[in-house]
């Protein structure tokens, strides 16, 4: 997966050099089976040079060739803007790919005045998440989630804990109670909860509960801690007035399975594993 930085500086490229001369955007418009990108994947192809890339290899080659001969047509200058033409590729041996699978590419002529409108298209899209906590599992996974298509809003009630220098999707902050927080989250956000301390977790565990119960629009809370310390949290949360269906909202632990390093480097690869897991299924 390309980083969210990366996606962005190539956006910058691709706007740069539209300032200077027309290019047939090249989308990948949906694919069957096995494909080298997903949808939406997309590639800028000017007359001598490309920005951005659809997987490589000979069908990549083919959609350049495609692309430069619309630019190079006669009628390539009148042809209209975001007027897409769509082709079919079938990755198998006549492409000299075995993937076996179709791609069905977008190809659009677009020139300058097309730009505002291709880079509110083109702009990465970001699944929130907040992160409720900045110790050393917390520093890590900032630095994971800070390359990956996530808006991290990240809280914590020491505001010393924070770093100087931060990711560009990643925004700092102090609040204490740490829980009221909670009530100010971006709909649909992920949240993620590891406090250095059992009580504010637990307090953040049961706002994000009733704010489940009243609104439901926090599709992830996931709760850093052994099963153990679940089990703990489990009870208190009940005499609290949460359900027990209430409580298998809550994640804990963490993190794809079968991973058992300890380092927090290893915890924050899991979860943000888990996250982009998370995202994938709510399309």
């Amino acid at each position: 997966m390309l980083s969210i930085t990366h996606m962005v500086n190539l956006l910058d490229t691709f706007m740069a050099q539209l300032a200077q001369a027309p290019a047939v955007l090249v989308t990948v418009a949906r694919t069957e089976g096995s494909a080298p990108r997903e949808q939406g994947a997309w590639m800028a192809v000017f007359v001598g040079c490309e920005v951005n890339t659809l997987g490589g290899g000979h069908f990549e080659f083919e959609a350049i060739a495609q692309a430069r001969a619309m630019l190079l047509s006669s009628d390539a200058s009148a042809a209209n803007p975001l007027n897409p033409s769509l082709r079919r590729f079938a990755l198998g041996p006549s492409l000299g790919q075995c993937c076996g699978g179709v791609v069905h590419l977008s190809f659009e002529c677009v020139t300058v005045d097309d730009a505002a409108v291709l880079r509110m298209r083109l702009q990465p899209k970001h699944t929130s998440v907040a992160l409720f906590g900045g110790g050393h599992v917390g520093k890590a996974l900032v630095q994971v989630l800070g390359v990956l298509p996530f808006s991290v809003r990240w809280i914590d009630s020491r505001d010393e804990i924070f770093p100087a220098t931060l990711p560009p999707n990643v925004q700092s902050e102090h609040s204490h109670p740490v829980q009221y927080a909670v009530n100010t989250l971006t709909p649909g956000s992920h949240v993620l909860i590891m406090s250095f301390s059992h009580a504010e977790d637990l307090d953040v565990v049961a706002a994000c509960l009733h704010r489940k119960r009243v609104d439901n629009d926090l599709p992830f809370i996931g709760l850093i801690g052994s099963r153990t310390k679940w089990a703990t949290f489990r009870h208190r949360l009940a005499a609290r007035g949460f359900s027990a269906e209430e409580l298998t909202q809550v994640t804990c632990p963490i993190g794809i399975p079968r991973i058992e390093g300890k380092q927090p480097e290893v915890i924050a690869v899991a979860v943000a594993a888990q996250l982009l897991q998370c995202a994938s299924a709510l399309g």
